[in-house]
């Protein structure tokens, strides 16, 4: 059982999000000013992620906004689902990523029953990438970002291991 909580993305905790900035490389991630309306488009499907106090920790989406530009989607949903994720900035790096990933993909499995989940991982993100390793995602379509010219992975597994 999970000790987060994951519920539609309030106005308040989306304002909070666009405040968090992260240590370089991983300020790609920074959100921008216009991002608050992508929390609340709803084929986004954002959600925020609470610990047993309420307090905010993370976030995630499914679906588009969870894809980067310059990667091989055309295989999607219902079969695969795409998820993103966001571990609040001064949180990153103690240990909490596999639960909290852990967390935002059992919802996947309960809200969105996909048969696949798939998500895309800079390459030098190594924390990530060892932590969809570990959960059981496999590498695979490749691709350079246009634009910020950064190499990016895709991982999937079965929604439900066997």
């Amino acid at each position: 059982m999970s000790s987060y909580s994951i519920s539609p993305i309030t106005l308040e905790n989306a304002l909070k999000i666009l405040t968090w900035h992260y240590q370089p490389p991983y300020d790609i991630y920074d959100p921008i000013p216009g991002d608050l309306d992508c929390f609340f488009t709803p084929e986004y499907r954002y959600h925020q992620v609470q610990d047993q106090k309420g307090d905010l920790i993370g976030y995630c989406c499914y679906g588009e906004d969870a894809r980067v530009p310059g990667g091989d989607y055309r295989q999607g949903e219902p079969e695969i689902l795409d998820v993103g994720i966001g571990l609040k900035p001064e949180l990153t790096g103690q240990g909490l990523g596999k639960e909290f990933v852990g967390a935002v993909l059992e919802f996947a499995k309960k809200a969105y029953n996909p048969e696949y989940i798939r998500v895309t991982v800079a390459d030098f993100n190594q924390r990530s990438r060892k932590i969809f390793r570990d959960l059981g995602f496999n590498a695979g379509y490749q691709f350079t970002r246009e634009l910020a010219e950064l190499p990016f992975t895709q991982f999937e597994r079965l929604a439900v291991e066997e």
